[in-house]
């Protein structure tokens, strides 16, 4: 926890940006996919909430991300950004595939909080979504309408995700929880290291360096655990292209908010200024072009 109590002692004007975290009211029906190993996840989670964890972390401005793929939940965050002035941008959801999708970002951008889109291609069983001839005529409309493409994957998609990307070399990609590599100490995922070095020589691809330690299969985990992940991220991305996130509910599961940002805090310790400013704050606002 040294990070985050010198952090707030001594802030300086610095600016912090949570750029990944959810907002729900729980249902089992509508969140199938937090399972009875995540009871910690079975219960509403509300802008009071996030307010609460958020100042208490001395965040300034957040991004909240689509958690189910429907119109409703994308028109829910707006919503929920028009009343909280935490929020400074949504990541929502909307039928990429379908032919009426210029419509849809159409009537959503008429809200300026909408900055990206998001498609959960990590839970398609088409293991070539990506490839698919109607997902990517939808994806091509979003560079003109200035919205990102968060990229939602697993490790073993990275392939198909650069394929992927070149398809669109002037559309802005976000890549989500650096891909979801398999971590286990004290061994790096070689695979992952591999691939993420290959995907980020585009340059139109940023990375979120969020909802890590979910991904962590050992019983335990320390920043020793993380710190390979972190260094190789930063090493190909570079702090321009690298922000910090939470995936706040969801890292729960392994730890509490404080935990996470002040083990992130912790390795971003290193940078240099200006790069601590670009991975707390200044890469988040320049990928998604919120104010």
């Amino acid at each position: 926890m040294r990070f985050l109590a010198s952090y707030q002692s001594s802030r300086l004007g610095k600016k912090m940006i949570d750029s990944h975290h959810h907002l729900w009211r729980y249902s089992a029906e509508q969140y199938g996919w937090i399972d009875d190993s995540m009871n910690v996840l079975k219960r509403d989670f509300t802008t009071d909430d996030l307010v609460g964890v958020m100042t208490a972390a001395g965040i300034d401005g957040t991004l909240a991300v689509q958690a189910r793929q429907s119109i409703e939940e994308t028109e829910s965050l707006l919503a929920a950004a028009a009343t909280c002035s935490l929020i400074r941008g949504v990541v929502g959801w909307v039928p990429l595939a379908d032919a009426c999708v210029g419509d849809v970002l159409d009537r959503f951008k008429q809200t300026a909080t909408l900055c990206g889109v998001r498609h959960v291609v990590q839970d398609e069983p088409d293991e070539g979504f990506l490839s698919r001839h109607d997902f990517n005529r939808g994806v091509a409309m979003l560079e003109s309408r200035s919205l990102v493409y968060d990229i939602l994957i697993y490790t073993r998609q990275l392939p198909e995700s650069i394929r992927f990307v070149d398809r669109h070399p002037n559309q802005i990609f976000v890549l989500d929880h650096i891909a979801k590599p398999t971590i286990r100490s004290p061994q790096i995922d070689e695979t992952w290291k591999a691939q993420i070095s290959e995907l980020a020589k585009r340059p139109n691809v940023f990375c979120k360096f969020s909802g890590v330690i979910t991904e962590v299969r050992d019983a335990a985990w320390t920043i020793e655990t993380i710190r390979p992940y972190w260094d190789h991220a930063l090493n190909v991305f570079g702090s321009q292209r690298l922000m910090y996130g939470s995936d706040w509910p969801v890292c729960l599961l392994r730890g509490e908010y404080p935990t996470w940002i002040a083990t992130a805090g912790e390795l971003a310790d290193s940078l240099t200024p200006a790069e601590r400013a670009a991975f707390w704050n200044d890469t988040a606002v320049r990928a998604y072009g919120i104010g």
